[in-house]
């Protein structure tokens, strides 16, 4: 047996050339084997590993520096200041995401009811972090996924934000939600080119939900022609993109008549969300 620091010093080493952060990968892997924080595997440095955790924990460094992210080996990931389950079925919240999460919620009122409609939900990061700011929304999340809506589910659960009024249905796009209409439609939708280099790298990822086609611009063009008929006047459009996408996006927006089109930077000052209005606002500037 070694001892916990030496245990995290070398698995560092080991995935040194397959993680941007290989100490902090190393202790979120050893801190699920072994039922510990991070700051409690410091502590308990000089603590020997019992042969059954650095099994486990060999497990899961082989599958760490084979690709697998590491939400999908801890089973979790924090978005919005929320745990949320995370399986191979669904992709893993980023970062990024906080920034649509952001945009929409300066245009939902705190103290009045209106409805929001999430496309492709995945996890349910996106609808769980909405509920968890505006619990007077009612809230309707969408994926062509069961298994993906199941996960969702079980975040609902597990964070207990069913009074906030969320449903989950499955089907592609708008096909869940036949004559419905929303004051604010909210999507991070597949948007990586199917030749595009990056996919290498998102293997372990579900490709459904990482690209719609050969430009990558397949979904938004599908959602902008339809949201027209699930939109209230005055209601919003919000899209997750690419970097590169917002001129494109901004011109596809227009071309379908949408109106007051801005694109909003995330924290590293790249253009990452792009929406846009379908008629007249009819939400205050006062909550």
């Amino acid at each position: 047996m070694t001892t916990i620091a030496d245990t995290l010093r070398a698995a560092t080493a080991a995935l040194a050339e397959h993680s941007a952060s290989p100490r902090l990968d190393a202790e979120l892997l050893l801190g699920k084997v072994a039922a510990k924080s991070r700051a409690a595997l410091i502590v308990a440095g000089d603590t020997h590993l019992p042969a059954d955790l650095e099994r486990r924990y060999s497990e899961l460094l082989a599958a760490r520096r084979a690709g697998a992210p590491i939400a999908y080996l801890t089973g979790t990931r924090e978005f919005w200041s929320l745990e949320l389950v995370v399986t191979p079925d669904v992709l893993v919240p980023r970062p990024e995401t906080e920034t649509l999460v952001e945009s929409v919620l300066a245009l939902i009122p705190e103290r009045r009811d209106c409805s929001v409609l999430d496309l492709g939900t995945g996890s349910g990061a996106i609808a769980l972090a909405l509920a968890s700011e505006r619990p007077r929304a009612c809230i309707t999340a969408t994926d062509l996924s069961a298994q993906a809506l199941a996960v969702a589910a079980a975040n609902e659960r597990k964070l207990g934000l069913g009074g906030a009024r969320i449903t989950w249905r499955q089907g592609s796009w708008f096909e869940a939600v036949s004559g419905e209409c929303f004051d604010l439609i909210v999507s991070n939708p597949p948007y990586v080119a199917a030749d595009d280099a990056a996919l290498a790298s998102l293997r372990a990822e579900p490709l459904l939900a990482l690209t719609p086609g050969a430009t990558g611009f397949e979904a938004f063009a599908a959602i902008i022609t339809d949201a027209k008929e699930h939109l209230r006047s005055g209601g919003w459009l919000a899209f997750e993109h690419g970097n590169t996408q917002a001129a494109q996006l901004t011109r596809m927006f227009k071309q379908q008549g949408f109106s007051a089109v801005r694109t909003v930077t995330d924290a590293a000052g790249l253009p990452r969300v792009t929406l846009a209005q379908f008629s007249s606002s009819i939400f205050s500037s006062s909550n």
